[in-house]
């Protein structure tokens, strides 16, 4: 049999993640790791210890837990782990990721409240408050902090400081945003954050991870939904046993990660990879409006991760047609994933530089794709 070679990174990845990772993160893969062996689960506490540390100044009120599978295997870990049997949950949806999470209650049978404000709608604080006045059985609020559906990035400074004055449990899915945008969970009020491997951090998938409150994370015992996606369970194990996962975990994924913090510590750490996500995108939109190219959000509800456009006018313009050429010169790119509007996305978060999106402009522009 004749086994064709792919070259070595054939095309950069502007998408919201898997996403393009540096050969010094691919590297890490190489060597094999025992599950049980000390050298990796000191790996895994260190890993453990730093994301807590990316999160908060305050770090003693906040532990990690790692959890096999991609980012979604997370949520539902949250959302099937920290509500009691009696607990309510009110889900802030603005796109496709609050709706997975709005839905990943249903199917767990979790009472829930859906606040749906649309698409490219920021969420409406005020209906938020009167949910919460009128319904005092709500127990926990979440919401997405960067809705990759659009490129929206959500107020959850706000969405906090209201949840908390009704004094409920604060869930937030910074899938997308962790490790690239500045926070501090502490000072955001978040007692759940849940992020993935492949995404700000520029690992590879194979795991997400939460960082949780620990005075919330230990009333937890006993109230999981399911056995392999036992929150609290999960993080007992680590916590007892120096690192170890209940179940066989995704060794090489996990050093890679490892090298992927490492590398993030090296470039200067969340405020200079937010610099770069944010210098790219604006270098990025600036270019497709030059081409007659306009966004689906207005600049001030657009984060720097990834960018909806909207096609444009001509009969002539084919995504498809776009997607395949542009991979043929290097680039992939995402389709969109609204309803009620024609959109592609085109991201720039993982190893990408502001010269890529500069190169990506230009091949747009030489091939003139949509005429």
């Amino acid at each position: 049999m004749n086994i064709e070679l792919i070259e070595d990174n054939p095309y950069l990845l502007l998408t919201p993640g898997p996403l393009s990772t540096s050969k010094r993160v691919k590297a890490a893969m190489l060597k094999d790791w025992c599950t049980w062996d000390d050298d990796y689960n000191r790996i895994v506490q260190d890993i453990r210890a730093r994301l807590v540390q990316l999160a908060t100044k305050e770090t003693s009120l906040y532990s990690s837990v790692l959890m096999q599978g991609s980012g979604s295997f997370c949520v539902e870990a949250v959302v099937g782990s920290v509500i009691p049997q009696n607990g309510k949950i009110l889900v802030m949806a603005n796109g496709a990721y609050g709706q997975r999470m709005a839905h990943m209650a249903k199917m767990l049978n979790i009472p829930l409240v859906l606040l749906d404000n649309g698409e490219v709608a920021p969420p409406d604080l005020n209906q938020l408050e009167s949910m919460l006045q009128e319904d005092a059985e709500i127990t926990h609020v979440a919401i997405v902090h960067c809705e990759t559906t659009t490129g929206m990035l959500n107020p959850i400074e706000a969405v906090g400081r209201m949840a908390k004055k009704y004094n409920k449990t604060y869930i937030v899915d910074a899938m997308s945003s962790f490790g690239g945008i500045p926070m501090d969970i502490t000072d955001l009020q978040i007692d759940y954050l849940i992020s993935s491997a492949n995404k700000c951090i520029q690992g590879v998938p194979g795991f997400g991870f939460v960082i949780a409150k620990i005075d919330e994370l230990t009333k937890c015992a006993g109230w999981a939904r399911s056995h392999s996606l036992d929150l609290f369970d999960q993080w007992d194990k680590m916590e007892h046993y120096n690192g170890k996962w209940r179940f066989t975990s995704p060794t090489h994924v996990v050093r890679a990660f490892y090298e992927a913090l490492k590398e993030l510590a090296d470039e200067g750490g969340v405020i200079a990879r937010f610099n770069r996500y944010k210098t790219s995108q604006r270098a990025l939109v600036k270019g497709m409006k030059i081409l007659g190219f306009e966004t689906l959000l207005p600049e001030q509800l657009q984060s720097p991760i990834i960018t909806s456009f909207l096609y444009p006018e001509s009969e002539a313009f084919q995504f498809q047609t776009l997607y395949e050429k542009l991979k043929r010169r290097g680039f992939v790119i995402y389709p969109g994933k609204i309803t009620n509007a024609n959109t592609f996305r085109i991201g720039n978060i993982g190893e990408v530089q502001v010269d890529d999106m500069i190169r990506l402009v230009d091949t747009i522009q030489q091939e003139k794709f949509w005429t």
